[in-house]
């Protein structure tokens, strides 16, 4: 049958999406029309159960298909690309290769993004041999997605190779060079192709100016972002939605929060990203009471929170110990249905724990539907800071038999457990498991805690011997951890020796000079006291006050 017989099944296979329903009726009209063999009907339907998660009936409408076209392999490579199912998407590539139809630019492109998201280095240097090997290697498709893809694996002077192996870079590649570098700050290379692109006549878009505005990141570097939006002003491209946000981004990124809220102001289509821009900003930067006012102007406007918003504004109220804020967010989050997600499970546990309320933090554990090796970590912190060390075990030997593989911050938040409840026997116990058992190599936070129990509970020998045999130089913070622990029990001839590593590591900080003259004081020492103290007052050194805030709540 001809496919002018077909005008509405053609509309509705010319939409970009269907529901999964919609597309199991399509697909039985093909199959009732005889129409399950034609490769452009077969592709359309496949790729709506693509866009449906229902990858079992695309895989099933594939294999069943007798002539194959690129298009038809392309679908379906994308289709587990796109579900992070990378293994089966590498699998059919190679059978596509060994297959009557090669692949072509598209399906390279394809398999390199899943190489990148994957960060296959393996792979996606394989593929570009196949690329070579297939003589495509001169393909601005393929030349931008292997730029794309070395950038994102941070492997620049590769993506450089392959740019300046282009004979003719269009401007999607001379973009895709410049947001590399972008990816990887490196602003003096991008600042460096932007001159040479607008020296050969090539004049630069939208998505030029937001991959070399995403270069700068540090305060140091605003000025010169200053000059860049300074172009985007004189070539018009900062009404551009896209410039705009990246604009806000880099203000925000760059602590010049007035700047980005001017930028802000005038944009005529705030997006999310520019929103999300604006709040993580203010939240960065502790000004969690005008995040949340940003927060609710943008519920108003319409505009919904995405569930990384939600936890960078949670990070904030537990940063400020801010729990009020934090119960509003909570609100949200339930309104939004966003209480099945795992990273914003974890963000409420840690708010909720270090606001002083670990039970309200255990109550969102026990209801989360889904849990990870990070939410685990927060709430054993969250019960471990407030003295519940037991209770911090026991979520971790259910971590355990729940299947899940501890990591080095589970380890650094039982031990620090064990040094709020005193677990002395428990933090040997779990500190010799951690590499014995689990394979994980102690760094410098671990023997803190390690040495900081060791210290309290008066074991100062075993302490001061734990840190002559680590196999990595101790900081401040392990010498710190010895220093309360000699102050704690009297043991100034330790803590003396301890004292002068510090002085010489850390030699601006007077709390350990502080610290010695105190145990000084104890053992009648005062003409040590008398020298310590005139040393520091010579060296201008002075320890800095506490600060400290109570937040008036009804909670």
């Amino acid at each position: 049958m001809g496919v002018a017989l077909f005008p509405s099944l053609l509309s509705e296979l010319s939409q970009s999406h269907q529901t999964l329903l919609k597309t199991k009726q399509l697909h039985s009209i093909i199959v009732k029309s005889n129409l399950s063999n034609d490769p452009f009907f077969v592709t359309k339907i496949l790729r709506f159960y693509a866009i449906n998660n229902n990858l079992l009936s695309a895989r099933r409408l594939f294999d069943k298909t007798p002539h194959r076209t690129v298009y038809l392999w392309n679908s379906m490579i994308r289709a587990y690309a796109w579900a992070h199912e990378f293994v089966r998407s590498f699998t059919l590539f190679t059978h596509m290769r060994s297959s009557e139809t090669k692949p072509d630019n598209f399906t390279f492109a394809c398999i390199l993004r899943a190489s990148s998201d994957q960060s296959d280095r393996a792979g996606m240097k394989m593929v570009h041999g196949c690329t070579i090997v297939s003589g495509l290697e001169s393909d601005s498709v393929i030349g931008s997605a292997l730029v794309s893809a070395y950038s994102k694996l941070g492997l620049v002077d590769d993506a450089c190779s392959v740019f300046e192996g282009m004979l003719e870079p269009d401007l999607v590649l001379w973009n895709s060079m410049v947001s590399g570098y972008g990816h990887n700050g490196f602003w003096h290379q991008g600042l460096r192709l932007l001159s040479r692109m607008r020296n050969l006549g090539k004049m630069p878009d939208g998505y030029t100016l937001v991959g070399l505005i995403s270069c700068f990141y540090n305060p140091c570097l605003v000025e010169i972002g200053q000059g860049i939006h300074g172009l985007c002003l004189k070539t018009g491209f900062d009404s551009n939605a896209h410039v705009g946000s990246a604009l806000v981004s880099m203000y925000a990124r760059c602590d010049c929060l007035n700047s980005a809220y001017r930028v802000f102001n005038r944009l005529a289509n705030r997006d999310l990203v520019s929103w999300s821009a604006l709040i993580t900003g203010f939240s960065n930067s502790g000004k969690c009471v005008e995040a949340m006012v940003l927060f609710t102007e943008m519920n108003i406007t319409g505009q919904r929170a995405d569930p990384i918003l939600i936890a960078s504004l949670l990070s904030a109220c537990a940063w400020l110990v801010m729990v009020g804020p934090g119960k509003e967010v909570h609100a949200h989050v339930f309104r939004r249905g966003f209480e099945f997600d795992v990273m914003v499970s974890s963000a409420l546990i840690d708010m909720y724990a270090k606001c002083g309320f670990p039970d309200l933090g255990l109550q969102v554990f026990k209801m989360a539907p889904k849990r990870n090796v990070v939410s685990y970590n927060s709430v054993i912190t969250g019960l471990g800071a407030h003295g519940f060390g037991r209770q911090a075990i026991e979520v971790f030997e259910e971590m355990l038999q729940k299947g899940f593989k501890p990591d080095q911050s589970t380890f650094s938040a039982l031990l620090s457990a064990c040094c709020h409840g005193g677990l002395v026997r428990n933090g040997k116990e779990f500190f010799r498991r951690m590499e014995c058992e689990f394979g994980i190599t102690p760094g410098n936070e671990h023997y803190v805690y390690m040495v900081k129990l060791l210290g309290t509970a008066g074991e100062l020998e075993d302490a001061y011997n734990l840190i002559r045999h680590m196999p990595i130089s101790p900081d401040s913070g392990v010498l710190g951890a010895l220093l309360s622990g000699c102050s704690i029990h009297g043991n100034s001839k330790m803590g003396e020796i301890v004292a002068h590593q510090l002085f010489k590591i850390k030699p601006e900080k007077a709390a350990y000079r502080v610290m010695l003259s105190n145990m000084y004081a104890v053992d009648g020492r005062w003409n040590d006291v008398r020298i310590l103290r005139d040393k520091m007052l010579e060296g201008g050194l002075r320890k800095i006050p506490g600060l400290s805030w109570i937040e008036k709540s009804n909670v």
